[in-house]
C-alpha cells in the first residue's frame, strides 16, 4: 500500500536589514545587540573576523556601508598582491602614454585609447573594492588614478596642439 502524501509547506523569512524607508529593522538590531554581547562574552580572539556593529537608526544603508567600510579597513592589513596589481597596471597605463620607448624606433609610443581603457579598469578596481581596502592600499590606488589621469590629461593635450601644428604647417 502506498502512504498517504503529506502536504510540504514552507516558511518565508524576511531577512533584509532595513525598511522600506531606510532604518534598520528593530528584529535586527536586536539580534546584532544579543551576537555583540554574546562575543564580548566569550572574547573572541583577535585574528577572528570582527562582528559589524548596526548602523545607527538616521543612516542610510548607504551610509551605514560607509560607516562600517571605516571601521573594518582599520582591521584590514595591506596586500602584497593587490599592491602588485595595481603597479602592473599602472607600468601599462604609463607605457602607453609614452613613458616607454619603442624598442624598434626608439620613439615614445603613445596610444591614448588603450591608455584611457587601464585607466578606467583602475577606476572600476576603486570602485568595486570601496570599503574592502586597507588604507595604504587605498591610498595607493586613489594616489594613481589621479596621477594617471592628469599625465593623461596633459599627453592628450600635447598630441592635440601637435596635430593642430601640424595641420597648420599642411594647409
Amino acid at each position: 500500500m502506498a502512504e498517504p502524501k503529506q502536504e510540504e509547506t514552507f516558511k518565508v523569512v524576511d531577512r533584509r536589514l532595513f525598511t522600506e524607508d531606510g532604518q534598520l529593522r528593530k528584529d535586527v538590531a536586536e539580534q546584532q545587540e544579543r551576537e555583540l554581547e554574546s562575543a564580548k562574552k566569550n572574547a573572541a580572539p583577535a585574528s577572528a573576523p570582527q562582528h559589524k556593529p548596526a548602523a545607527p537608526q538616521g543612516q542610510t544603508p548607504s551610509s551605514a556601508q560607509e560607516a562600517l567600510a571605516d571601521t573594518d579597513a582599520d582591521a584590514i592589513q595591506p596586500s602584497r598582491n593587490f599592491q602588485m596589481l595595481v603597479d602592473f597596471l599602472t607600468r601599462n597605463a604609463a607605457a602607453l602614454l609614452g613613458g616607454v620607448a619603442d624598442p624598434r624606433t626608439g620613439q615614445a609610443y603613445v596610444d591614448l585609447d588603450g591608455a584611457r581603457e587601464v585607466i578606467d579598469m583602475l577606476d572600476a578596481l576603486r570602485d568595486k573594492t570601496r570599503g574592502n581596502l586597507a588604507h595604504a592600499d587605498e591610498d595607493l590606488l586613489v594616489e594613481v588614478i589621479g596621477s594617471l589621469k592628469l599625465t593623461y590629461m596633459e599627453v592628450s593635450k600635447a598630441a592635440a596642439e601637435a596635430m593642430t601644428k601640424k595641420a597648420k604647417q599642411k594647409g
